[in-house]
């Protein structure tokens, strides 16, 4: 079915899965995305294990609820565009099968630091931080060939490792963000540090991406670049470079008395992240899979769909009001594995 006659005839039930797929995988992005990144982060000196203990103690209570909206961004893709979830783990399948083993390994490893003999507290460490730099190493891979069409020719794959290190990038400079606001002292002092050395890793990602995904589809180009659209749509651009500057500027200046402004970065990290998939959004949309097919010709059947919306409809509020309700619970500093 062509897009515009779908949309034209009021089928909007597509729109809207892809919608809360697109939200699941947002949030998905920025919350799994900063306890990534703290993962990737973690010093590895022995006299380092204090501070390793804090940084975990900063995603505790919610690193294990974060992976909720994967799950959810999945559950959707296969309920709502079958035959784009086919596709998509098809091609995928292996690069997949290497996130889950590091989500694995976060997990034991989480759990087993807290219980194994102190001389193996370290081991357990750095299994979670090889875990945690294999999971976005994975994904970052997985983003490119996605946004590739699922080629296999040396220059998609080169398009992919690069998307693989920059995506690697942001979730640490995410995570050092978020460590900016939830740690104190000379740990908050090294996350302002690595927040500064992640971010201007990142902007050379976005800036890469930027220019190859369009050269590499044409269809991309076209629309970013077409004239008066273009007047508004590289306001995205815009904003996320300024935001990265604007950032830079202000880690240069924290930590601040009585810790003002210290969670500002990771806010801003957050609109980065949002400006970002904005950009991919307007790139592909109404396509969900680049150059394939679009949402209307892989959506399920009305019928189902409309079934499914009302599950849909209690299931997401559930989750959001039970993430809110966690950060409300567990907002502060985190010190010592344990809040205040």
């Amino acid at each position: 079915m062509n897009s515009f006659t779908a949309m034209a005839s009021g089928d909007w039930l597509p729109v809207v899965f892809v919608g809360l797929m697109g939200l699941a995988v947002l949030v998905y992005a920025i919350l799994d995305g900063y306890d990534l990144g703290v993962g990737i982060l973690l010093p590895m000196g022995e006299a380092d294990e204090r501070q390793r203990d804090t940084m975990i103690a900063s995603i505790g209570p919610f690193w294990d609820a974060n992976e909720t909206w994967l799950v959810l961004a999945i559950g959707l893709l296969l309920i709502a565009f079958p035959q784009a979830h086919s596709i998509v783990l098809t091609n995928l399948y292996l690069p997949a099968a290497i996130m889950l083993i590091g989500l694995i390994m976060r997990g034991v490893a989480f759990d087993f630091r807290a219980k194994a003999a102190v001389d193996h507290k370290l081991a357990w460490d750095r299994t979670f931080k090889l875990g945690s730099l294999l999971t976005t190493l994975t994904q970052g891979y997985m983003l490119g060939q996605y946004v590739m069409g699922f080629e296999q020719g040396w220059p998609a794959q080169l398009f992919c490792l690069l998307s693989a290190l920059g995506v690697t990038a942001a979730y640490t400079y995410i995570g050092a963000a978020w460590l900016v606001m939830k740690t104190e002292h000379d740990l908050q002092r090294r996350a302002v540090a690595w927040t500064r050395a992640a971010g201007r890793a990142a902007l050379l990602g976005v800036v890469a991406v930027c220019v190859i995904n369009p050269l590499v589809n044409p269809g991309v180009f076209d629309r970013w670049f077409t004239f008066p659209l273009v007047m508004f749509v590289l306001l995205i651009p815009t904003l996320c470079f300024i935001g990265f500057i604007a950032n830079d500027i202000l880690l240069r200046r924290l930590p601040k008395a009585a810790d003002r402004h210290c969670s500002l970065p990771f806010y801003i990290v957050v609109g980065i992240f949002i400006l970002s998939f904005g950009g991919l959004a307007f790139s592909f949309f109404p396509e969900i899979i680049p150059g394939k097919l679009d949402i209307w010709a892989a959506a399920s059947a009305r019928e189902s769909l409309q079934f499914i919306l009302v599950g849909a409809l209690i299931v997401v509020p559930v989750i959001l009001a039970y993430t809110a309700l966690s950060y409300r619970v567990f907002r502060g500093k985190a010190t010592d594995l344990r809040y205040y």
